[in-house]
């Protein structure tokens, strides 16, 4: 379902991806509504999918997870049962953050955590590389995160002419 998201709407959106641990009190005060009104509003935008949940945002390296890996994957085969069973497995692969179907040299970019080399290793090597149809794995190791965030901007571009 596809809703039209007015002032309102992209300043609550904003104010819950800045922090999404405010109380209901605070994030009413801050967009103007009632209690009652930011309740219906959270619910109609959940309710349509814009919202689609709320997470803390956990620092990888404090946990444990020091190494942040770009995997680019490239198919075999491209017939619905190979791309369905890549689909599958990554699904089930813990370490992997994100997964990206692309257009280009390479079918799949995999967003990955590791705690160190060893950790990649068994990754690539026991993990990905027996998928079934799996046939170049290339994988680029972070340096340093430039920039990282979740939050979409949802203030309206301006756009010169």
């Amino acid at each position: 379902m596809s809703i039209a998201l007015d002032n309102t709407d992209r300043t609550l959106l904003i104010a819950l991806q800045e922090d999404a641990r405010q109380t209901n009190a605070e994030l009413a005060r801050r967009v103007e509504l009632s209690a009652t009104g930011l309740h219906k509003r959270l619910r109609r935008l959940e309710s349509a999918g814009i919202i689609t949940g709320y997470v803390a945002q956990v620092d990888r390296e404090a946990v444990g997870y020091d190494m942040l890996c770009f995997v680019q994957v490239t198919l075999q085969r491209h017939e619905p049962d190979a791309v369905d069973n890549f689909r599958r497995e990554v699904q089930t692969m813990a370490e992997v953050l994100e997964c990206h179907h692309l257009t280009g040299e390479f079918d799949y970019l995999l967003k990955v955590v590791v705690r160190n080399r060893k950790h990649l290793e068994q990754f690539i090597l026991h993990t990905l590389t027996p998928v079934r149809g799996m046939d170049k794995i290339r994988t680029s190791l972070v340096l340093s995160e430039i920039k990282a965030t979740a939050a979409i901007p949802l203030t309206e571009p301006s756009i010169q002419e």
